[in-house]
This record gives C-alpha cells, sequence and structure tokens, in this order.
C-alpha cells in the first residue's frame, strides 16, 4: 500500500521559489523524504522559465524576495498559467499581502515559515487533495463531453437522413433545402446579422421541410387541389419538424425558425396565425426565400414559374405575406440571378 501511495504522490510536481538556498535545500529534503517530486530555485527568472516549460501542480514561494515579491512573481505566472496551485510563505509575522491581493491572483494557501515545515506539510496535502478532485473532475467532464458529442453526432446522422428522405421521396422538390438554406444565408449576410444568426438560418433552411417525413405519400404527392383536411394535415409538418428538433439542445435556437415560417405577416399563416413582429426575424427570411424556391422549381401540380413572374408574386405579397423590408433585400440579391446561379452550382448546389 505504501509503495502505491509513493507512486500516487510522484504524480504531483512541486516547484519552489525562495532567494534563501538554505530554504530552497531545507524544503527539498523534507518534501522528497515524503515522496513528493520537488525542484528549488533561487533565482526567479529561472523559476518563472521552468513553469513555463515544465508541468508543476504546486508553486511554493516566499512573499518577500530581495529581487521580487512574490505576490509580483505570482502575477507574472498567472498571465500563462492559471491552473497551478499556489502556496505563500513568509519569515515575518507582521508583513503579509493584502487579503485582496491574495484572493485576485488565486493563492490557495499562505503560512509563516518554520523549522518544521508542519503546516506546510498540511497545505500541501490539502492542495494535492483538490488537484486530485479537480483531475478527477475534469477526467468525468472529458468523458461526459465525448459521450454527448457522439450523441450529437448520432442525432445529426438521424436528422441528416430524415431529411434526405424527405428529398428523395419527390424528385420535384430535391435540392429544394439546399437552395432555401443558401438563399437564407445570402439575406442574413446582406441584413449584417451575426454569424450565430446566420448560421441558424442555414441550418434552419436545411431542415425546414423535415417535418414532412411524418406527412402521408398521397397527401405530399397529390396532383390537384387538397381537401381542407388534407391541407391541415400538411400544415402539421412545420410542428412535426420543429418537435423532432426540440430533441436537441444544439437546435434550441432552430426550432423557432422552422416552427414559424410558414406565418404570414397579415396574420393568415399557421401554425399559430401570429403576425408582424411577433413572427421571429429568421422566420420570416426563410418565409421569403422558401416561397421563391417553391414558385421557381416544378411541382406534381403546377409548372414553375419564371425568375420575373416570381419576383412579381413576392413583390405583391409585399407586407401582407412577407416581410416588406426583407422582400426588398431579397429582390436586390436576386437581381442578377445567374451569378447567384453560378455561386450555388461552385458549391454543388442544383
Amino acid at each position: 500500500m505504501r509503495k502505491q501511495e509513493q507512486e500516487e504522490l510522484k504524480k504531483y510536481k512541486i516547484i519552489g521559489l525562495d532567494d534563501e538556498i538554505g530554504i530552497i535545500d531545507s524544503l527539498s529534503v523534507i518534501l522528497k523524504r515524503c515522496d513528493y517530486d520537488f525542484a528549488g530555485f533561487t533565482d526567479p527568472e529561472e523559476a518563472l522559465e521552468a513553469i513555463k516549460n515544465e508541468h508543476f501542480d504546486i508553486l511554493i514561494l516566499d512573499y518577500l524576495m530581495g529581487r521580487t515579491r512574490g505576490d509580483i512573481f505570482v502575477k507574472d505566472v498567472r498571465k500563462f498559467n492559471t491552473g497551478i496551485y499556489i502556496l505563500l510563505l513568509t519569515g515575518y509575522k507582521d508583513i503579509a499581502p493584502p487579503l485582496e491581493t491574495i484572493k485576485t491572483l488565486d493563492i490557495q494557501g499562505y503560512c509563516e515559515k518554520s523549522n518544521k515545515f508542519d503546516q506546510l506539510i498540511l497545505l500541501i496535502e490539502s492542495g494535492i487533495k483538490s488537484i486530485s478532485q479537480i483531475r478527477t473532475i475534469n477526467v468525468l467532464n472529458e468523458g461526459l463531453n465525448n459521450a454527448y458529442e457522439e450523441l450529437q453526432n448520432r442525432y445529426l446522422e438521424i436528422i441528416e437522413a430524415l431529411r434526405l428522405s424527405v428529398d428523395a421521396k419527390d424528385t420535384y422538390t430535391r435540392g429544394h433545402s439546399d437552395r432555401v438554406s443558401f438563399y437564407a444565408k445570402k439575406v442574413g449576410e446582406a441584413l449584417k446579422l451575426s454569424d450565430q444568426e446566420i448560421e441558424n438560418l442555414r441550418i434552419a433552411g436545411i431542415f425546414h421541410d423535415l417535418g414532412k417525413i411524418g406527412t402521408i405519400d398521397d397527401i405530399l404527392f397529390k396532383t390537384d387541389t387538397l381537401t381542407n383536411d388534407e391541407f391541415e394535415e400538411i400544415k402539421k409538418h412545420t410542428l412535426k419538424g420543429s418537435n423532432i428538433l426540440s430533441a436537441m439542445l444544439m437546435f434550441k435556437d432552430v426550432v423557432p425558425i422552422v416552427k414559424y415560417h410558414h406565418e404570414r405577416i397579415d396574420g393568415k399563416g399557421y401554425p399559430e396565425g401570429i403576425s408582424g413582429d411577433d413572427i421571429p426575424l429568421l422566420s420570416r427570411i426563410l418565409s421569403v426565400v422558401d416561397a421563391f424556391d417553391a414558385m421557381t422549381t416544378t411541382r406534381r401540380y403546377r409548372e414553375k414559374l419564371e425568375i420575373e413572374q416570381a419576383k412579381s408574386q413576392l413583390k405583391s405579397g409585399m407586407g401582407t405575406q412577407f416581410d416588406s423590408r426583407i422582400t426588398k433585400v431579397f429582390l436586390e440579391l436576386i437581381e442578377n440571378f445567374d451569378d447567384i446561379l453560378n455561386e450555388m452550382k461552385e458549391k454543388g448546389i442544383e
């Protein structure tokens, strides 16, 4: 058992700094007798260089030294190393660093020098326990993070498979989600949205029709006019898609974009009939670009519209179906539509 404890202690490296060589020699003898791995220095610059180039778990140093003060040295250490456990010593009872300094520099322990070093040994043992607990927590966190990342990857694969299944169902809508994602991202950039908002738009564009995986084929592929009941069933795809995405925390900001992308400015949309600015901005963007791509794509129930016809439809829907400002921005973006098509082709989007 003793041998195991010795091996365990050797996993922890201690560095000492004191301008008195006698103190360093004493620390070396006592700490090595306790089976600690110890390196001692009297030169602050050499000690600082050692901490930069090697891993040490605990730093023991004098508060008052000829060439520097302990708190000043710690400040230099904390510029590049926030993890090392620090114990500060002083040989003068009446001279101690201010409590605020100890807190600010994250100095974990402070004690007076003693010939017996009993208090210091106790502080070191306490430090080792703290370091050990932190290591255990870090290992557990790393394991949890890896497991969570793996779950995320698996879930993303499932979501992507579902999305591709929707595309594969119908050759008429294949590539629709990729194009909508592309257009949405372009509008987000033109509106100078944040990088995170643009990324959320991109993802929402890819998965906005995910809920159609739960719509029966007879309705999805119908070539004539839908009945009221059939249309009500189609409308559920926004809720179904958002419910699928809501199972993963990473999609929490994407869920409302998908859920509300068929709402209208005049409140006549679905699923909740909200209107105007109550509709999330990113949903309003998705609504415009989704409608445009649907209009310019051949569907089972109609031929595609020409680009100018689609533009005219967007303009006529401004202020009722579509957000006017967003529609104007999008119309400006597709003014040179051939350039847009070429950019999509370069990205492998058809």
